[in-house]
């Protein structure tokens, strides 16, 4: 029942999420991060209200940004802490310093789900990077020792390279490839993702 209501991106969101999952995690911190969210049903949602349609607050429910995250948690019968969050294009570093502020609370692990969709086509003029419809979710610790992937960012002017990937989904080829470094480069800070041994 609950598929029907939800969209492709947050059953990809959510589908990822569940296979990352531990059953014996109850109550581990999650993290979602969408640099968009959902924002198909949102702009459906504004073209029903500039005609002067009637809104289905069921529809509007799902449309907030912390929806896939709700829906996740009640499927699951998460009782943790949960949140949503988007930055831009530095969105996947947020989730993970989001994640490491939530360690260093006293977390144990943290669960980050980060996801996105193309912008429909209304919103054609703001694409400013590739696009793809992607999903990952990954379970962070703190590391015992020097850590095995590092994030650090520090004032840059430059401009960021052109990616053939959408920034969201970068850091996951950066984990998968066994690169030494990637660099996302955005809204006036470089953000070096690196990993060392422990």
């Amino acid at each position: 029942m609950q598929r029907r209501r939800i969209d492709r991106l947050g059953r990809m969101a959510i589908q990822a999420a569940w296979w990352c999952a531990r059953a014996d995690a109850d109550g581990v911190p999650l993290v979602f991060a969408s640099r968009h969210g959902d924002v198909v049903r949102s702009l459906s949602l504004l073209d029903q209200l500039a005609t002067g349609e009637p809104m289905s607050p069921t529809q509007f429910g799902l449309s907030v940004h912390n929806a896939t995250a709700a829906l996740y948690s009640i499927l699951r019968g998460e009782r943790g802490n949960y949140l949503a969050l988007a930055a831009g294009r530095a969105t996947a570093e947020a989730a993970l310093i989001e994640a490491a502020g939530l360690l260093a609370d006293g977390a144990p692990e943290v669960q980050l789900v980060v996801f996105d969709a193309p912008l429909p086509e209304a919103y054609a003029d703001y694409i400013d990077e590739a696009e793809a419809s992607y999903a990952w979710s990954w379970r962070v610790q703190a590391a015992a020792k020097e850590g095995a992937l590092a994030l650090h960012w520090q004032a840059d002017a430059s401009m960021a390279k052109a990616s053939s990937l959408p920034s969201g989904l970068a850091p996951m080829r950066f984990l998968l490839s066994g690169m030494a470094l990637h660099e996302n480069c955005v809204d006036g800070l470089r953000w070096r993702w690196s990993r060392r041994a422990i």
